[in-house]
């Protein structure tokens, strides 16, 4: 099997201590502050926990909550899908953490089930469990 395409993702927030307390919370992780690439950029980073252990097509992309200036949150063009145990219990928990459902738990066939929430920046993201 090949290993995960996805090699990195980026959701840019406007409020980070909301946006992190908001990830933190639906996915039940914590998230692990990040140096800026140079001293030059002013970026608060926030990475998603991963294990780069595991066999590659195992540990899934890595991410991380990003604040800079003049990069705007919000709906654009990318939707990043979070994987799940049952998403339904994770969109619940972004309702429940000052997020909403935009669509709830949706079957997909023999790939799944699928849910949409928004995060607290305006961003739209997509849940994904079997």
């Amino acid at each position: 099997m090949k290993s995960n395409p996805v090699a990195w993702f980026e959701i840019y927030v406007q409020d980070m201590e909301r946006a992190k307390a908001f990830y933190e919370a639906m996915l039940d992780v914590k998230l692990e502050k990040m140096p800026p690439p140079t001293s030059e950029m002013n970026m608060d980073m926030w990475s998603f926990p991963t294990d780069k252990e595991a066999a590659p097509n195992l540990y899934g992309a890595c991410g991380m909550l990003v604040k800079m200036e003049g990069v705007p949150s919000g709906l654009g063009g990318t939707l990043v899908y979070f994987a799940c145990q049952d998403c339904a219990v994770e969109a619940a928990r972004a309702a429940e953490n000052g997020g909403s459902i935009f669509k709830g738990k949706t079957p997909i066939g023999e790939h799944g089930f699928f849910a949409l929430v928004h995060d607290t920046e305006g961003n739209l993201i997509g849940l994904h469990s079997m």
